[in-house]
């Protein structure tokens, strides 16, 4: 019998997608609500979602499933201890969105430190057409060349935003996990990495470590000129504090392309103001059509190596 290939959100990857190059059965769906997913993977052998959680509740009622294909990086919506436990194969995309994220990452930076988003509101509102000079200058703008990047996250992602920074002509840090005893050679310690940031940027997955790992004791280290960027994962940051730290301009400004809840139904405080200083972009970093395609060719790669029993990229 042909192994059942349960596709739960193919809505989250918007790009075409080849055919798995081995005898199967393909079942997708645009969207899966969480009350729909066990039942749709109660014949699958192979599970592809994105961001549908699959939890002890599902896989209680999944009996054939082997492998579970995460088409993102992060897999924080996979219960790996339930899988280990059944024997379930967990696999993700890696190194996909190294130019991507990178890119979105500094266009962040720089619309924060030229002030882009203040100069266009001045600029709508009629201020350079009443100016007393050729230019207008009510807003500091800094140059990222030999400014300051501290880069949390220290694996393809964020070397990928390394070597893009130095290539303008940034000074780049790591800083050591939080708390860490010991420093590793190339690292920094993370207050002092804090402390020495023009720019902070976030690599790193959301996982119980790094669950709320900047707050408002870790913005009180920062320079009142630094910025914060995150494309990584919302809940790495403490949103309140973001914003209080914005307010109150602990913080220079701050570039979001991720939020706890994915999509916001509820609100949230970042949304809910109007700041010249603060960007937020709905999980669009990795969104280039280019990196998609990236995705969707090593996703199906996942799911046919482990089909020949030689699975990859296995996170359990």
């Amino acid at each position: 019998m042909q192994p059942q290939i349960v596709f739960l959100d193919r809505i989250t990857l918007n790009v075409p997608l080849r055919s798995v190059n081995l005898a199967h059965q393909w079942v997708g769906y645009a969207q899966t609500r969480p009350e729909e997913t066990a039942d749709r993977l109660k014949d699958a052998v192979v599970a592809i979602t994105n961001k549908v959680v699959i939890n002890e509740a599902v896989l209680q009622h999944t009996p054939k499933l082997k492998l579970i294909a995460v088409a993102a990086t992060g897999y924080n919506n996979i219960d790996l201890e339930a899988c280990r436990a059944r024997g379930i194969t967990v696999c993700n995309v890696r190194d996909y969105a190294l130019v991507g994220v990178s890119e979105h990452a500094l266009m962040l930076m720089l619309a924060l430190r030229r002030q882009l988003l203040a100069y266009r509101t001045d600029l709508m509102a009629g201020a350079w057409q009443k100016a007393t000079g050729f230019c207008l200058l009510d807003h500091p703008l800094h140059d990222l060349n030999g400014s300051t990047l501290t880069l949390i996250g220290g694996g393809a992602l964020g070397q990928a935003m390394a070597h893009t920074a130095k290539a303008l002509g940034m000074r780049v840090i790591f800083a050591e996990h939080k708390n860490a005893a010991i420093v590793r050679p190339g690292y920094v310690p993370f207050n002092d990495a804090l402390a020495q940031a023009d720019v902070l940027s976030l690599h790193c997955p959301l996982t119980d470590e790094t669950r709320d790992l900047l707050g408002e004791k870790e913005f009180a280290l920062m320079k009142p000129t630094s910025i914060l960027i995150n494309t990584a994962r919302g809940g790495i940051v403490d949103e309140t504090a973001l914003l209080a730290a914005l307010q109150n301009h602990q913080l220079a400004g701050a570039g979001i392309d991720v939020l706890i809840e994915e999509p916001p139904r509820a609100g949230n405080p970042l949304l809910d103001v109007d700041l010249p200083n603060l960007i937020v972009t709905p999980h669009i970093a990795w969104a280039s059509e280019e990196t998609m395609q990236q995705l969707a060719e090593q996703l199906i790669g996942n799911v046919e190596a482990f089909l020949n029993g030689d699975p990859r990229n296995v996170v359990s």
